[in-house]
Protein backbone atom coordinates (compact mmCIF):
# COMPACT_ATOMS: atom_id res chain seq x y z
CA UNK A 1 0.00 0.00 0.00
CA UNK A 2 1.41 3.38 -1.03
CA UNK A 3 0.57 6.31 1.22
CA UNK A 4 1.45 9.95 0.66
CA UNK A 5 3.63 11.84 3.07
CA UNK A 6 1.58 13.92 5.49
CA UNK A 7 -0.83 16.18 3.66
CA UNK A 8 -2.77 19.09 5.16
CA UNK A 9 -6.38 18.25 6.13
CA UNK A 10 -7.56 20.88 3.63
CA UNK A 11 -6.20 18.71 0.80
CA UNK A 12 -7.39 15.40 2.22
CA UNK A 13 -11.02 16.47 1.78
CA UNK A 14 -10.53 15.62 -1.91
CA UNK A 15 -8.63 12.36 -1.44
CA UNK A 16 -9.30 9.28 -3.49
CA UNK A 17 -7.73 5.85 -3.63
CA UNK A 18 -5.89 4.99 -6.81
CA UNK A 19 -4.44 1.58 -7.67
CA UNK A 20 -1.00 0.72 -9.02
CA UNK A 21 -0.91 -2.30 -11.36
CA UNK A 22 1.42 -5.06 -10.21
CA UNK A 23 2.58 -6.82 -13.33
CA UNK A 24 4.68 -9.77 -14.44
CA UNK A 25 6.33 -10.63 -17.71
CA UNK A 26 4.30 -12.67 -20.14
CA UNK A 27 0.80 -12.77 -21.54
CA UNK A 28 -2.21 -13.95 -19.56
CA UNK A 29 -5.24 -15.68 -21.03
CA UNK A 30 -7.46 -13.92 -23.55
CA UNK A 31 -9.64 -12.39 -20.83
CA UNK A 32 -6.78 -11.27 -18.58
CA UNK A 33 -6.00 -7.69 -17.65
CA UNK A 34 -2.74 -6.90 -19.40
CA UNK A 35 -0.49 -4.42 -21.09
CA UNK A 36 0.02 -5.54 -24.70
CA UNK A 37 -0.31 -9.23 -25.50
CA UNK A 38 -3.16 -10.93 -27.34
CA UNK A 39 -6.61 -9.34 -26.91
CA UNK A 40 -9.96 -11.05 -26.75
CA UNK A 41 -11.53 -10.80 -30.22
CA UNK A 42 -14.75 -12.22 -31.59
CA UNK A 43 -14.38 -15.29 -33.77
CA UNK A 44 -15.14 -13.32 -36.94
CA UNK A 45 -13.18 -10.22 -35.93
CA UNK A 46 -9.80 -9.24 -37.33
CA UNK A 47 -7.14 -7.53 -35.25
CA UNK A 48 -8.04 -3.81 -35.18
CA UNK A 49 -6.16 -1.77 -37.76
CA UNK A 50 -5.38 1.91 -38.05
CA UNK A 51 -7.61 3.62 -40.66
CA UNK A 52 -4.71 5.91 -41.56
CA UNK A 53 -2.07 3.31 -42.45
CA UNK A 54 -4.11 0.07 -42.45
CA UNK A 55 -1.56 -1.62 -40.16
CA UNK A 56 -2.53 -3.58 -37.04
CA UNK A 57 -2.57 -1.39 -33.94
CA UNK A 58 -0.70 -2.18 -30.75
CA UNK A 59 -2.84 -3.38 -27.87
CA UNK A 60 -1.85 -0.91 -25.18
CA UNK A 61 -4.06 -2.30 -22.45
CA UNK A 62 -6.94 -4.66 -21.77
CA UNK A 63 -8.82 -4.46 -18.48
CA UNK A 64 -11.08 -7.24 -17.27
CA UNK A 65 -13.57 -5.30 -15.16
CA UNK A 66 -14.44 -8.32 -13.01
CA UNK A 67 -10.86 -8.37 -11.69
CA UNK A 68 -10.64 -4.68 -10.76
CA UNK A 69 -10.82 -3.46 -7.14
CA UNK A 70 -14.44 -3.22 -6.01
CA UNK A 71 -14.54 0.61 -5.78
CA UNK A 72 -13.49 0.83 -9.41
CA UNK A 73 -16.04 -1.78 -10.42
CA UNK A 74 -18.72 0.42 -8.89
CA UNK A 75 -17.44 3.29 -11.00
CA UNK A 76 -16.66 1.75 -14.40
CA UNK A 77 -18.52 -1.56 -14.40
CA UNK A 78 -18.44 -5.04 -12.87
CA UNK A 79 -18.12 -7.14 -15.99
CA UNK A 80 -16.80 -7.00 -19.53
CA UNK A 81 -13.55 -5.71 -20.99
CA UNK A 82 -12.04 -2.34 -21.76
CA UNK A 83 -9.52 -2.34 -24.60
CA UNK A 84 -7.20 0.37 -25.88
CA UNK A 85 -5.51 0.00 -29.27
CA UNK A 86 -3.00 2.59 -30.50
CA UNK A 87 -1.14 2.94 -33.80
CA UNK A 88 2.62 3.22 -33.34
CA UNK A 89 3.49 3.30 -37.04
CA UNK A 90 6.45 5.51 -37.93
CA UNK A 91 5.93 5.30 -41.72
CA UNK A 92 3.56 7.02 -41.98
CA UNK A 93 3.79 8.69 -38.57
CA UNK A 94 0.15 8.17 -37.65
CA UNK A 95 0.55 9.59 -34.15
CA UNK A 96 1.31 12.99 -35.70
CA UNK A 97 -0.84 12.76 -38.83
CA UNK A 98 -3.89 11.77 -36.77
CA UNK A 99 -3.02 13.98 -33.78
CA UNK A 100 -3.25 11.03 -31.41
CA UNK A 101 -2.52 13.31 -28.47
CA UNK A 102 -6.07 14.65 -28.78
CA UNK A 103 -9.16 12.63 -27.75
CA UNK A 104 -11.09 10.64 -30.37
CA UNK A 105 -8.14 10.46 -32.78
CA UNK A 106 -8.55 8.20 -35.84
CA UNK A 107 -5.42 6.17 -35.06
CA UNK A 108 -6.65 5.20 -31.57
CA UNK A 109 -9.46 2.83 -30.62
CA UNK A 110 -10.84 2.62 -27.09
CA UNK A 111 -13.82 0.35 -26.59
CA UNK A 112 -15.92 -1.63 -24.12
CA UNK A 113 -16.88 -5.25 -24.73
CA UNK A 114 -19.90 -6.05 -22.58
CA UNK A 115 -20.07 -9.81 -23.17
CA UNK A 116 -16.70 -11.40 -23.98
CA UNK A 117 -18.03 -14.94 -24.30
CA UNK A 118 -18.33 -17.43 -27.09
CA UNK A 119 -15.84 -18.37 -29.81
CA UNK A 120 -12.75 -16.20 -30.20
CA UNK A 121 -10.26 -15.48 -32.97
CA UNK A 122 -7.01 -17.09 -31.89
CA UNK A 123 -5.24 -16.53 -35.19
CA UNK A 124 -5.72 -12.81 -35.81
CA UNK A 125 -2.54 -11.18 -37.11
CA UNK A 126 -1.28 -8.40 -34.86
CA UNK A 127 1.55 -5.88 -35.24
CA UNK A 128 4.75 -6.98 -36.94
CA UNK A 129 6.74 -5.97 -33.85
CA UNK A 130 4.38 -6.33 -30.88
CA UNK A 131 5.34 -4.97 -27.49
CA UNK A 132 6.35 -7.55 -24.89
CA UNK A 133 3.22 -8.37 -22.88
CA UNK A 134 2.88 -7.79 -19.15
CA UNK A 135 -0.04 -9.35 -17.35
CA UNK A 136 -1.64 -7.47 -14.46
CA UNK A 137 -1.63 -9.78 -11.46
CA UNK A 138 -2.95 -7.45 -8.77
CA UNK A 139 -3.68 -3.84 -7.85
CA UNK A 140 -1.87 -2.07 -5.01
CA UNK A 141 -3.82 0.77 -3.36
CA UNK A 142 -2.36 4.27 -3.48
CA UNK A 143 -4.05 6.01 -0.60
CA UNK A 144 -4.61 9.75 -0.29
CA UNK A 145 -4.31 10.53 -3.99
CA UNK A 146 -5.35 14.18 -4.29
CA UNK A 147 -5.70 16.65 -7.19
CA UNK A 148 -2.83 18.77 -8.45
CA UNK A 149 -2.75 22.48 -7.74
CA UNK A 150 -4.20 23.44 -11.14
CA UNK A 151 -7.20 21.18 -10.70
CA UNK A 152 -7.67 22.33 -7.12
CA UNK A 153 -7.73 25.91 -8.37
CA UNK A 154 -10.40 25.03 -10.96
CA UNK A 155 -12.41 23.44 -8.14
CA UNK A 156 -12.38 26.77 -6.30
CA UNK A 157 -9.64 25.86 -3.81
CA UNK A 158 -7.26 28.77 -3.31
CA UNK A 159 -4.13 26.73 -2.75
CA UNK A 160 -1.51 28.16 -0.41
CA UNK A 161 2.26 27.98 -0.96
CA UNK A 162 2.43 25.50 1.93
CA UNK A 163 -0.16 23.25 0.30
CA UNK A 164 1.62 23.41 -3.05
CA UNK A 165 4.87 22.41 -1.37
CA UNK A 166 3.10 19.56 0.44
CA UNK A 167 1.76 18.25 -2.88
CA UNK A 168 5.24 18.32 -4.37
CA UNK A 169 6.84 16.55 -1.41
CA UNK A 170 4.10 13.92 -1.29
CA UNK A 171 4.29 13.42 -5.08
CA UNK A 172 0.57 13.88 -5.47
CA UNK A 173 -1.28 13.29 -7.62
CA UNK A 174 0.65 10.06 -8.11
CA UNK A 175 2.46 9.64 -11.41
CA UNK A 176 3.04 6.36 -13.24
CA UNK A 177 0.51 3.83 -14.41
CA UNK A 178 -2.53 3.82 -12.14
CA UNK A 179 -6.22 2.99 -12.07
CA UNK A 180 -8.58 5.68 -10.81
CA UNK A 181 -7.45 8.40 -8.43
CA UNK A 182 -6.68 11.89 -9.70
CA UNK A 183 -4.90 12.47 -13.01
CA UNK A 184 -1.33 13.71 -12.94
CA UNK A 185 -1.90 16.21 -15.75
CA UNK A 186 1.18 17.25 -17.72
CA UNK A 187 -0.08 20.44 -19.40
CA UNK A 188 -3.03 21.50 -17.31
CA UNK A 189 -6.44 19.96 -16.71
CA UNK A 190 -7.65 18.31 -19.93
CA UNK A 191 -10.76 16.22 -19.33
CA UNK A 192 -12.49 15.50 -22.66
CA UNK A 193 -16.23 15.94 -23.03
CA UNK A 194 -18.57 13.21 -24.19
CA UNK A 195 -19.62 13.81 -27.81
CA UNK A 196 -23.11 12.51 -27.01
CA UNK A 197 -24.05 14.45 -23.87
CA UNK A 198 -21.16 16.91 -23.38
CA UNK A 199 -20.54 15.60 -19.85
CA UNK A 200 -17.01 15.73 -18.51
CA UNK A 201 -15.48 12.30 -18.94
CA UNK A 202 -13.84 10.47 -16.03
CA UNK A 203 -10.34 9.05 -15.96
CA UNK A 204 -10.24 5.25 -15.83
CA UNK A 205 -6.52 4.58 -16.31
CA UNK A 206 -3.39 6.69 -16.41
CA UNK A 207 -0.61 5.36 -18.66
CA UNK A 208 2.82 6.90 -18.18
CA UNK A 209 5.78 6.85 -20.56
CA UNK A 210 8.07 3.85 -20.24
CA UNK A 211 6.26 2.31 -17.26
CA UNK A 212 4.52 -0.96 -18.13
CA UNK A 213 4.51 -0.15 -21.85
CA UNK A 214 7.83 0.36 -23.68
CA UNK A 215 6.51 3.52 -25.26
CA UNK A 216 7.13 7.23 -24.79
CA UNK A 217 4.41 9.82 -25.32
CA UNK A 218 6.31 12.71 -26.87
CA UNK A 219 8.89 13.92 -24.35
CA UNK A 220 8.12 11.71 -21.32
CA UNK A 221 4.40 12.48 -21.38
CA UNK A 222 1.43 10.64 -19.91
CA UNK A 223 -1.92 9.57 -21.32
CA UNK A 224 -5.37 9.01 -19.86
CA UNK A 225 -8.09 6.55 -20.82
CA UNK A 226 -11.41 8.20 -20.02
CA UNK A 227 -15.06 7.16 -20.01
CA UNK A 228 -18.34 9.06 -20.05
CA UNK A 229 -20.24 8.71 -16.74
CA UNK A 230 -23.56 8.67 -18.64
CA UNK A 231 -22.60 6.61 -21.70
CA UNK A 232 -20.34 3.73 -20.60
CA UNK A 233 -19.54 2.78 -24.20
CA UNK A 234 -18.00 6.19 -24.93
CA UNK A 235 -14.28 5.94 -24.19
CA UNK A 236 -11.27 7.78 -25.49
CA UNK A 237 -7.57 8.26 -24.92
CA UNK A 238 -5.39 11.36 -25.08
CA UNK A 239 -1.94 12.35 -23.88
CA UNK A 240 0.29 15.34 -23.27
CA UNK A 241 4.02 15.81 -22.77
CA UNK A 242 6.43 18.36 -21.39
Amino acid sequence: MTTARALPPTLLTHRRTAYRPRTAEGDGDLLASKFSGRPWLKADEAWPTCPNCNKPQQLFVQLNLATLPQPEQQRVGKSGLLQLFYCTSSDPLCEVECQAFFPFARSVMARRIDDPTGPTNLNASGPAEPFAPRRIESWEPIEDDVPGYEELYQMGHEISPEEEQALEEAERPATGDKLGGWPAWVQGVEYPNCPQCDAQMEVVLQIDSEDNLPYMFGDMGAGHLTCCPNHPDVLTFAWACY
